[in-house]
């Protein structure tokens, strides 16, 4: 199943192509997210990420409630896999 997973942007800079990119916590753990589809997006802002990219803003109120159901569902466990970049 694909998943969209509300996270908060934490920062935002430019990458050296010009494009926006954001480190996102999702429930305490934070990944590096492009958000050149939601330019729009601020920090404090909610959005969901679908594999690596952020596709919409959402309402924190909103995000909150799918981060809880999705704690109940056990689906937020594959976000602790170690990412390339954090690999030592």
């Amino acid at each position: 199943m694909c998943l969209g997973v509300p996270g908060k942007v934490i920062s935002i800079e430019e990458n050296a192509d010009g494009m926006n990119m954001g480190k996102v916590s999702f429930d305490g753990l934070t990944r590096g997210v492009c958000l050149a589809c939601v330019p729009e997006a601020k920090v404090g802002d909610y959005v969901v990420v679908h594999v690596g990219f952020a596709i919409s803003v959402m309402d924190e109120a909103e995000a909150e409630r799918t981060l809880e159901y999705l704690r109940q569902m056990g689906e937020l466990e594959e976000l602790e896999v170690p990412q390339p970049d954090e690999a030592q």
